[in-house]
C-alpha cells in the first residue's frame, strides 16, 4: 500500500515549484489533491499535468474573500481533507525607506491573514489524524537587507505552528512547518532580473551555503510527505529546516 492511499490533500499555490513538486508527490503516494492558483490557466494546466488524481481551484490565497469561499468550493469535490499544506506565497523585498503600505499589506495579506483564514475555513473538514503543514523559511533564523517585511510574516507564520498545534492537539490533529532555504525554482524568474543577474545572485549565493548547492523542489516534496505520513505520527509543533545547513552553520 502506497503512504498515502485513499487520502485528500489540499495545496495552496500548487501550481509551480514547491506546491507543485508536493502534488506530484503525493499523487505518487496515492492520494487525491487539490491544489489551488490565482490563475484559471495555470490551474488548468497543471491539473491537466498532474492527471486524474489531481483537482484544481481557483483561489488567490492573499484576497480574502475568495479565502472565505475555499471551503465550499472543496466540499463540491470531497467530503473531507486528511492533509492541508499552506504553500502559497511569494517575495517582494526593499529596504525599510522604500517599503510602503501596499508592500506590507501584500505580504502579510498573502502570507499570515491568508494562511490563517484557510485553516479556520478548512478545518471543519478535518478530522483525527488530519495534518496541517505551514511553510515558512530560512530567512526568519536570519537577518538580511531588504527582508523586513516578508521575514516578519514568516515569523509569523512560524508563531502559528506552535499556537495551532496548541489548539488541534485535542482534535489529533497535527500541527508542523518546513523550513526551506535556497531551492531551485523559477523565483528568480519572478523578480524582473535577467538572465545575467540571476546567473550572479546564484554564483554569490552557493558559497554561503554549507552544502555548496541549491536544493530541488523534491527535496522539499519528500519532507512534506513525510510530515503528513504515519512514519511522523509523533512529529507535533515542529519546524524542519531543509537549507543545506545554511541557518544553523556559519
Amino acid at each position: 500500500m502506497k503512504k498515502h492511499e485513499n487520502k485528500v490533500i489540499l495545496i495552496t499555490g500548487g501550481t509551480s515549484g514547491l506546491g507543485l513538486a508536493t502534488a506530484e508527490e503525493f499523487i505518487r503516494e496515492g492520494a487525491k489533491v487539490i491544489i489551488t492558483g490565482r490563475f484559471q490557466d495555470t490551474v488548468y494546466e497543471t491539473t491537466e499535468r498532474l492527471g486524474e488524481h489531481a483537482y484544481g481551484i481557483v483561489s488567490d490565497a492573499s484576497k480574502m474573500q475568495e479565502v472565505f469561499m475555499l471551503a465550499e468550493k472543496v466540499k463540491t469535490m470531497v467530503s473531507k481533507i486528511d492533509v492541508l499544506f499552506l504553500n502559497a506565497g511569494y517575495g517582494k523585498f526593499a529596504p525599510i525607506e522604500a517599503v510602503d503600505e501596499g508592500h506590507f499589506n501584500e505580504l502579510f495579506d498573502l502570507h499570515v491573514k491568508g494562511p490563517f483564514f484557510t485553516v479556520q475555513n478548512i478545518l471543519p473538514l478535518m478530522g483525527e489524524n488530519g495534518v496541517i503543514i505551514f511553510n515558512t523559511s530560512f530567512v526568519t533564523e536570519l537577518g538580511f537587507k531588504n527582508f523586513s517585511i516578508y521575514s516578519a510574516a514568516k515569523s509569523a507564520v512560524q508563531s502559528f505552528i506552535k499556537t495551532f498545534a496548541a489548539e488541534c492537539s485535542d482534535r489529533k490533529i497535527r500541527v508542523n512547518g518546513i523550513s526551506p532555504g535556497h531551492i531551485m525554482t523559477n523565483i528568480y524568474f519572478k523578480t524582473g532580473m535577467s538572465e545575467e543577474q540571476i546567473s550572479n545572485a546564484i554564483k554569490a549565493t552557493l558559497p554561503t551555503i554549507p552544502l555548496n548547492r541549491f536544493g530541488i523542489p523534491l527535496e522539499i516534496a519528500k519532507a512534506v510527505s513525510f510530515l503528513a505520513s504515519e512514519d511522523a505520527a509523533y512529529i507535533h509543533a515542529a519546524e524542519i529546516s531543509i537549507d543545506g545547513g545554511i541557518s544553523k552553520i556559519m
